[in-house]
């Protein structure tokens, strides 16, 4: 297996095609980049943002340049010595006409030779949410008629824009294709019939991605459909054009084991092959798939807890608690969101459970039931378990057991959580299990990561994929352990700081870290601008908008974003607007994407749009003044996060553009076309960037370890992960660490927690600031080449007034 150096994430769409990327290679190479790591590549629905909504697994997607676009992309990869890594969707696909094998099952139901592709319950006609009001109201309002299409005169059923296919022996004969009763009478001749959207929540008779029910969930567990969904990935590995795949929601699957093992066996074991999976606080991957890691979101976490000051986030906690009330206690914020998702938001999915349920145990009732599953699903502190054949694993059925306490402690009667509590453990009830561990996590991931994410604000920096806000930070020696046990475990698995996923890029987060290290300062910023600003505030009915709780969000979100803002006024407006939008329809408490409160969401928006107006001038003035600090604080942040990841255990994850830096809000705004020529200024210090001095070094940090990667890999794959202690009065201001393997040593030593001592103009202390303070390396002596510099440093103390006198980072090498 030839492992990875480096991956850079590309986001194909929106403009990023093949081609483009095609020009971009060299500078990638040059960056140092082994491996190109592409965003969903096969063709997806007309339009597709993402990619993730795949129509046709079997054709790389014409829009992005198609077939031949791709052999010239694996080409210029090839002449750069660069290898290629895929994402791909083996959970689902789109449920759209523009998916024969999906409009193969509308025309024929059950009878298609694809109705086994998908898991849809045929216990009833397929349900699809496209109508915005009931059945008989659209139909009695003429929005639903029959239309021939003008190239094959086969028949449809319209709704608006919605072609939807006809069985054809239903429409032999159309007599009046405008008559209610016809239309009706064609509708009900279909294996599938038309509800409301809004009542897919609570009724849909196929298994959606989340709750997104334009992706139907597919069924890979099935022999035929693995072959049929994936033999255009084959044939690219077997090829050698790709030399990794990158596996998508893995946590979706039925059986994410014996996939895994499937691929494995198909691909062979010299395919790099790393899964999306978000682990909880000391959850490990199942030790029997046959993966190199995770796609390193737990690596965000580790980073989170190494630069947050623990006691500072207390202190915000106190000021938070003040203005937020009862949304500033996380552990119930918690229990909250869950429970919203289990009796709302996944209310069709929790009936069949408790369906299934009751079809084994008559002689309890369906409320008993129903109780016991949410509280299972509530208290499940992980995404899900693996069963699938006879008992859970003792890994797995350690989780279970926390679960059924903890479960146990909301329930009066527990008759029920004990039956279910049992075949979960024994697998007595295979489909049952399998049901609730695919829901477990739908569940989770809605109700933390876009639900609780967006009503817990007090330090947003903490609030990322995989993270756990509600817990104190653990500090330098919590990071070392959290190596040492990454190193052990998943040495191979990717270091990502931002991707397509996060809440916000990775320089908008670590200047966020540093508002702990000043909550008095942060706090009383945010006191003053709120009166500053009171005059946009909104009365709605007796109720200011935004709420105290919203207003704390949005100077965090617009603090973050504020230095990669730019020149345009216009484009800063509406990324804000845009993500103000999002982030209150994702906390569903005064609105929400199912049920949109216009008002309130407008005066929110008028609100921040007020924040980021050149008009207004008092606040911007206040607003630059204030964040001056936290924003030179962060940039260490930066530069200390990147050498961590670029050096740490794992590979390192370039996400398209923040080689330079990303100030970016959560998606889309994350997933905006790169400029590959600015980048390539910013690199060579063009004139245009000269004044960003951050970018240029960040950059050249990048570019210079990478090579370093490149170099010696197996110092990095294999050497030892060896913790270095600081000892004087900053000892808590240096993170420091060595990667050793035979006669070579590489030493990182990062500076953390620096608010208010980076001198003007520069990204360092000064020696005074670190007099005294060294670093106690008892095995491990010079002379070091400093690689940054390039500098020699001779003294074997490590004294950090010389190793960080002038520098935030210094990454040393030595052959013993």
């Amino acid at each position: 297996m030839i492992v990875p150096t480096s991956t850079y994430r590309i986001q194909f769409r929106n403009g990023m095609t093949f081609d483009r990327v095609v020009k971009a290679v060299p500078c990638l190479r040059d960056l140092g980049v082994s491996h190109l790591y592409a965003s969903p590549i096969f063709t997806a629905v007309k339009g597709s943002s993402h990619g993730y909504d795949v129509t046709n697994c079997n054709e790389i997607d014409p829009d992005l340049g198609g077939r031949q676009g791709f052999e010239r992309l694996s080409e210029a990869l090839k002449h750069e010595g660069m290898g290629l890594i895929l994402d791909v969707v083996p959970n689902h696909m789109a449920a759209s006409v523009e998916n024969p094998w999906w409009t193969h099952v509308l025309k024929f139901g059950g009878s298609s030779r694809y109705s086994n592709y998908f898991d849809i319950d045929w216990s009833e006609r397929l349900t699809l949410p496209v109508l915005g009001k009931a059945f008989d109201q659209a139909l009695a309002d003429g929005e639903i008629v029959l239309r021939p299409d003008q190239s094959t005169s086969e028949w449809h059923l319209a709704y608006f824009d919605t072609l939807l296919p006809l069985n054809p022996a239903s429409v032999t004969s159309v007599a009046d294709p405008a008559d209610p009763r016809e239309i009706a009478n064609v509708h009900n001749a279909q294996a599938w019939r038309l509800i409301h959207w809004k009542d897919a929540a609570s009724h849909l008779s196929y298994r959606r991605f989340f709750e997104v029910t334009g992706l139907v969930g597919l069924r890979v567990e099935e022999d035929d459909v693995f072959d049929a969904s994936h033999a255009l990935i084959l044939d690219l590995v077997r090829s050698r054009q790709v030399q990794g795949l990158r596996l998508d929601h893995i946590d979706g699957l039925t059986d994410p084991t014996s996939y895994l093992r499937r691929l494995r066996k198909k691909i062979g074991p010299d395919v790099f092959l790393v899964v999306e999976k978000i682990l909880g606080k000391a959850e490990t991957l199942p030790f029997d798939w046959p993966v190199q890691g995770t796609t390193g979101y737990e690596f965000i976490t580790a980073l989170s807890n190494l630069f947050i000051e623990p006691e500072g986030a207390g202190a915000i906690g106190e000021s938070y608690a003040s203005i937020a009330g009862a949304s500033s206690n996380y552990r119930q914020g918690l229990r909250e969101a869950k429970s919203l998702m289990v009796e709302q938001n996944f209310r069709g999915e929790t009936r069949r459970l408790i369906r299934l349920a009751r079809s084994s145990r008559t002689d309890l009732s369906e409320d008993e039931i129903g109780k016991a599953i949410k509280e299972i699903l509530v208290a499940f502190p992980v995404y899900r378990t693996y069963g699938q054949q006879g008992a859970l694993d003792q890994q797995d059925a350690a989780v279970l057991q926390r679960v059924l306490v903890e479960a146990a402690q909301h329930l009066e009667h527990h008759d029920a959580l004990d039956w279910i509590g049992s075949v979960l453990l024994d697998g007595s009830q295979p489909e049952f299990r399998a049901r609730l561990q695919q829901l477990s996590g739908p569940i989770m991931a809605k109700a933390v990561e876009d639900t609780l994410f967006y009503r817990f604000n007090r330090l947003l920096a903490a609030n990322e994929v995989g993270g756990d806000p509600g817990s104190d930070p653990g500090g330098i020696e919590a990071f070392h352990e959290l190596m040492m046990e990454r190193q052990k475990r998943q040495p191979t698995g990717l270091s990502a700081t931002s991707t397509h996923d996060t809440k916000r890029g990775e320089d908008a987060r670590a200047l966020l870290y540093t508002l702990s290290e000043d909550p008095d300062d942060w706090t009383a910023a945010v006191a003053r601008w709120r009166s500053l600003n009171a005059r946009y505030l909104t009365d709605l009915s007796g109720r200011t908008v935004p709420e105290p709780d919203v207003e704390w969000m949005l100077y965090q979100a617009l603090a973050g974003m504020w230095p990669g803002n730019g020149p345009d006024a216009e484009n800063t407006t509406r990324r804000f607007t845009e993500y103000v939008e999002k982030a209150v329809r994702e906390a569903k408490l005064a609105t929400s994407w199912t049920n949109v409160d216009e008002a309130y969401e407008n005066a929110v928006k008028a609100y921040a749009a007020a924040l980021v107006s050149t008009e207004n001038a008092s606040f911007r003035r206040d607003l630059i003044e204030t964040i001056g600090p936290f924003v030179a604080a962060g940039a260490v942040n930066s530069l200390s996060q990147t050498l961590i990841k670029l050096t740490a255990p794992g590979i390192p994850d370039i996400y398209q553009g923040s080689e330079a830096s990303d100030f970016s809000l959560v998606d889309p705004d994350n997933r905006r076309r790169v400029d590959f020529e600015r980048l390539s200024r910013t690199a060579r210090g063009g004139r245009e960037e000269r004044g960003d001095d951050f970018q240029r070094r960040k950059h050249q940090m990048i570019r210079t370890v990478l090579h370093l990667r490149r170099n010696h890999p197996d110092l990095f794959e294999e050497g030892s992960y060896l913790p270095i202690l600081a000892k004087g009065r900053r000892e808590r201001n240096v993170v420091a660490y060595a990667r050793c393997l035979g006669s070579l040593t590489l030493i990182v030593v990062a500076s953390r927690i620096m608010l208010g001592d980076i001198t003007t103009g520069t990204f360092s202390a000064g020696a005074g600031f670190w007099e005294n303070t060294v670093l106690e390396s008892p095995s491990i002596n010079g002379p070091f080449t400093e690689l940054l510099t390039g500098r020699e440093v001779h003294q074997d103390s490590l004294g950090l007034g010389e190793l960080l006198g002038h520098e935030p980072v210094a990454l040393l090498m030595t052959r013993r």
